[in-house]
């Protein structure tokens, strides 16, 4: 099922979860300003995951941002955060306005063309406390980002625009997981920068 309008107070999922998509929440110009910065002066380094006790180098590059030195730890492998760049601090600010809730961290993914993808998964760990608020910024190339159900399999899908803003929350990560597929079709960068709070002990 493909959903094609921005509209911030529908939700996307039929069932237990919910999902806002606001289209772009930034000019064209901002967008593309932000997404040559990000490319340029964030210290991006090779993801890597934990697989049957095999660590795995992911293509995809990552970086983790923060309030502090947060710590957070999926797929066996455990990133501490740096402190905000002025650029994702903008940012921040301006999901927070959009959202209404406030995120004390940051994941950021650079997949470098259609090549690289995200496979099915949930943003579930302990860390981030249940029916948490992500707030996902794209820059770059347009991305299908996909949903489904853990327990019907039923898929929902959008396109992520340059500059758009995906709204995650509720009990979304306990009933769904996500994933970008991967595309022949698509030749250039997509940068995508996930908002989120660490609960702290």
């Amino acid at each position: 099922m493909e959903l094609f309008q921005p509209q911030p107070d529908f939700n996307l999922l039929p069932c237990d979860g919910l999902v806002n998509y606001h289209g772009p929440i930034l000019s064209e110009q901002n967008s593309t300003k932000f997404y040559h910065t990000l490319f340029q002066s964030i210290p991006w380094a090779h993801d890597e995951v934990v697989l049957f006790g095999k660590r795995i180098v992911m293509a995809r590059k990552v970086a983790w941002y923060g309030d502090a030195d947060y710590s957070y730890t999926y797929s066996g492998s455990t990133k501490h955060a740096q402190i905000w760049t002025p650029e994702l601090a903008q940012i921040k600010a301006l999901a927070e306005k959009q959202t209404g809730s406030f995120y004390n961290s940051c994941l950021l993914n650079l997949y470098h063309d259609g090549s690289e993808g995200m496979g099915w998964h949930s943003d579930d760990e302990k860390c981030l406390g249940k029916e948490n608020v992500i707030a996902s910024i794209s820059f770059g190339a347009e991305r299908k980002f996909y949903f489904k159900h853990k327990n019907t399999n039923k898929l929902i899908s959008i396109t992520l625009e340059n500059g758009s803003l995906l709204v995650m929350k509720g009990a979304t990560q306990a009933n769904w997981l996500h994933s970008i597929p991967k595309s022949k079709k698509i030749k250039t960068p997509r940068i995508n920068l996930t908002f989120r709070t660490i609960v702290l002990p």
